[in-house]
């Protein structure tokens, strides 16, 4: 018997505010044509991947790329809200640009120092890996021996990573890079854990951009 249990572990596909570099949140915002396509890269790519089950956030845009990835399949999709990216409060809607600006403390806060990041309304990082690995676990323990695709947001994707690789808070952005739809693999094989793919992009069809 197999007791060796996958995590797919995904971002969404680019979208509109991707583009437009405007923080998302909790807010949403389409797929581009181009995020629609790097969905369907990763679907084509994994396509001969055993896949038992699917956890997605339940903004539309990480839905939209589960839906993508799992294609004709008949698996069935679970959406959470505690896979939700980090609740940005009152940055919601406003571009990088203009919280830099605004809020030039938090700002640098968010991505050099995120364990002292907060504005109003918003969620800490520490919020957020406490509901996003709390439900990891839930899963793991309930999918044991099975292969699991989990379809998120950047912020979560780091910190189950951050998790899985006993990195500090503090160094969570430091490479490597979540692009939209890139694809992260951890093989969990009793205490073992195998962090096999971590940010790839192999499936790309054209040269990546940030976003």
């Amino acid at each position: 018997m197999n007791n060796k249990t996958i995590i797919y572990l995904v971002r969404h596909g680019q979208t509109q505010w991707n583009v437009e570099h405007k923080l998302q949140g909790h807010q949403d915002s389409p797929l581009t044509e181009l995020g629609l396509r790097q969905a369907e890269w990763l679907s084509e790519s994994i396509a001969n991947e055993q896949i038992d089950v699917i956890y997605s956030s339940s903004s539309l845009r990480a839905r939209r790329t589960a839906e993508l990835i799992r294609a004709a399949r008949e698996i069935d999709m679970i959406e959470s809200n505690d896979l939700k990216e980090i609740n940005l409060g009152i940055w919601e809607g406003k571009t990088q640009a203009e919280v830099k600006e605004t809020n030039p403390e938090q700002f640098d806060y968010f991505w050099n120092d995120p364990e002292k990041f907060h504005v109003q309304s918003s969620e800490t990082y520490q919020e957020v890996s406490k509901r996003s690995i709390n439900l990891l676990h839930k899963i793991i323990h309930e999918n044991q021996g099975k292969s699991i695709l989990i379809v998120t947001h950047t912020v979560v994707v780091k910190l189950i990573m951050a998790y899985f690789e006993a990195r500090p808070l503090k160094e969570i952005w430091m490479p490597p890079y979540i692009y939209p739809a890139c694809l992260c693999q951890i093989e969990l094989d009793g205490e073992e854990t195998n962090i096999i793919l971590h940010g790839d992009i192999q499936h790309y069809r054209e040269e990546p951009t940030a976003g």
